[in-house]
């Protein structure tokens, strides 16, 4: 079921956007129902990938364990780290 929608839009907007409705050969009504449903769809896109990522981050069987960095000394010797003069 479609329903009826009153937008408010700036007359030079309305203007430019009746231009690019007639030269895509389709009505503004069609262009704004394609960007309200690309703007939704994006939207679930996102959220599904979300919640993906979270899953996996959940059931991961990879884990650091007690592994934590040595002592700022051993990490950080002084020494150069590449072989170039500064």
């Amino acid at each position: 079921m479609t329903r009826n929608l009153t937008l408010a839009i700036d007359d030079d907007l309305l203007d430019k956007v009746r231009v690019l409705a007639a030269m895509k050969r389709t009505s503004v009504n069609e262009m704004v129902r394609g960007f309200l449903a690309r703007i939704v769809e994006q939207e679930v896109e996102h959220d599904e990938a979300t919640e993906a990522l979270l899953k996996l981050a959940r059931e991961s069987k990879g884990r650091m364990g007690d592994w934590r960095p040595g002592p700022r000394e051993e990490i950080y010797s002084g020494d150069p780290r590449f072989d170039r003069e500064y």
